[in-house]
């Protein structure tokens, strides 16, 4: 890697291991609720509110890493899990619910809106990558939906942090129909948001688990495949059913649930009548 470029993605992780990463304001609100109500405070309806989150989800896993016991030998990705071994009230305490995306974005509104559709995107990734993992009796299948949903988070947090140059990377890339986002992004930032996020689990010393799960050069593993499955459908897809690169999707999401391309393309493909519209942030 360049010198150059080492050190502006340097600078970059540098910055982002220090700033506050924000959350969504309907995580902060369902939590706010949750501790309100001592009938619905338990670890199981706290981690599904912090599980629709990626950032958040990001934040509680890297707290529970930096603050690891000795006498913890396994590395821990699921979040209930992680709640039930710091406790409900130290999460509310330790990681709470801000600052919000909201207010780091205000007066941002195009940036907010396209921040919103990589979150919503990365659910139906999550979805998806979930739902396969159980087809294929994988066990561990939350930690298969958590890497697929933390699988774009740099694109997040450039969305926050940097939204002058993602627009500008947009812009590039709709006067350029053949400029690459890795290219667009190198002109930009001087690095691509994959060597972006890489860094970034290895700099927070996120589970390594997730680290491998997460990482596209580890395709040939099957609960790799998944995830990687999953976020290239949700994003084609987001674009329209009628996105070029799905029949690929579908023949490569058949040969993983060993079944034709045509079934796999019905399991994900939606009525017509509940059709879900993926261009828009829900």
């Amino acid at each position: 890697m360049p010198e150059q470029k080492t050190d502006k993605l340097g600078a970059r992780i540098a910055f982002l291991t220090q700033a506050d990463i924000p959350v969504l304001k309907q995580t902060a609100r369902e939590l706010d609720t949750l501790r309100e109500d001592v009938n619905k405070l338990s670890a199981r309806n706290v981690a599904n509110a912090i599980s629709a989150d990626p950032m958040l989800t990001v934040k509680l896993l890297r707290y529970l890493q930096q603050h690891k016991r000795r006498s913890q030998t396994s590395e821990v990705v699921q979040i209930e899990q992680a709640l039930l071994m710091l406790g409900v009230e130290t999460f509310y305490n330790k990681v709470p619910p801000a600052p919000l995306v909201q207010d780091a974005l205000k007066g941002q509104t195009e940036a907010l809106v396209h921040l919103l559709h990589v979150v919503h995107r990365s659910h139906r990734a999550a979805e998806y990558a979930f739902d396969w993992a159980v087809r294929l009796n994988d066990l561990h299948y939350e930690e298969v939906r958590i890497a697929a949903l933390l699988h774009d988070l740099a694109e997040m947090l450039m969305w926050i942090y940097a939204p002058a140059e993602m627009l500008k990377i947009r812009t590039m890339q709709k006067q350029d129909k053949t400029l690459r986002s890795k290219a667009a992004q190198e002109q930009v930032f001087g690095f691509n948001l994959h060597d972006l996020q890489k860094s970034l689990v290895k700099e927070w010393n996120l589970p390594q688990l997730l680290l491998t799960l997460m990482d596209d050069e580890n395709a040939s593993k099957i609960r790799v495949r998944n995830v990687v499955l999953a976020v290239n459908l949700a994003r084609h897809s987001a674009n329209g059913w009628d996105d070029a690169a799905l029949p690929d999707d579908y023949k490569e999401l058949g040969e993983l649930l060993r079944i034709p391309a045509t079934d796999a393309m019905a399991l994900v493909t939606p009525d017509e009548g509940n059709a879900c519209d993926l261009s828009k942030p829900h």
